[in-house]
Parts: C-alpha cells; structure tokens; sequence
C-alpha cells in the first residue's frame, strides 16, 4: 500500500484536464513517465518532452469540449479512470504510479462508445 492518495493525484489529474494546464498536468508525472494509447493504433509516449507533444493538443480540444469525470475506482496496482470528451466519447485510462507519488504509466483505450463517436485520446 502507498502513502500516498493515488485517487487524489488522479482527481488532479482530471481538474488539470479540465482546465487545459498542461503544466499542472505534466508535473503529476515522473520524469521517465510512459503513456500508451490505443486509440489509434499503439503509440508510446515516454518522458517529459514526449508527454507534452501527446498531451499539448488534447487539452486544448479536451478543455473546450468538455470533459468529464465518469467512473473513477481504485484497482490492485492502481486508480481505473473513464472520462468523456464532449458529454459522448469515453475514454479507459489506468494509471500506476512511483514509489515517490507520481503517475509512472497511462493507458488510454476507447470505452464503450455510442456507434458514430470515435477515440480522442
């Protein structure tokens, strides 16, 4: 167990989204952090630099489309997220952390979507 509150760092994670920070939102990552995404084919995002060109222009969209908050729950290595961009596209992202109370790994996959939505992850 950590001593650190994994569904906190994950709430913060979603203001940061909401908001479009991206600061906020890369500060809640290691520095070797890795993000996966298979929306799209699967595409590897690992460190600071790489976080910020994946997370850069989804804010951006997520911030003025909407986003939002829809399961959030504790797993055995760490916090299960779904979020929805614009009130339809869901989003699957789990995350794990460091021992030092950063997310140390995103996955992100489509949700169950209605037929027309797509993933924007």
């Amino acid at each position: 167990m950590s001593d650190f509150d994994q569904m906190g760092i994950v709430v913060d994670w979603v203001d940061a989204c909401r908001k479009g920070d991206l600061a906020m939102l890369l500060d809640l990552y290691a520095d070797d952090a890795q993000v996966e995404c298979t929306c799209n084919g699967t595409r590897r995002y690992r460190g600071r630099r790489e976080l910020e060109t994946y997370w850069g222009p989804r804010l951006s969209a997520y911030s003025s489309a909407g986003f939002g908050l829809e399961e959030i729950n504790p797993v055995p290595y760490g916090i299960d997220l779904e979020y929805s961009v614009a009130g339809s596209l869901r989003i699957h992202a789990s995350f794990r952390f460091s021992p030092e109370g950063k997310i140390h790994s995103t996955l992100c996959e489509p949700a169950r979507q209605e037929p027309h939505a797509g993933c924007a992850c």
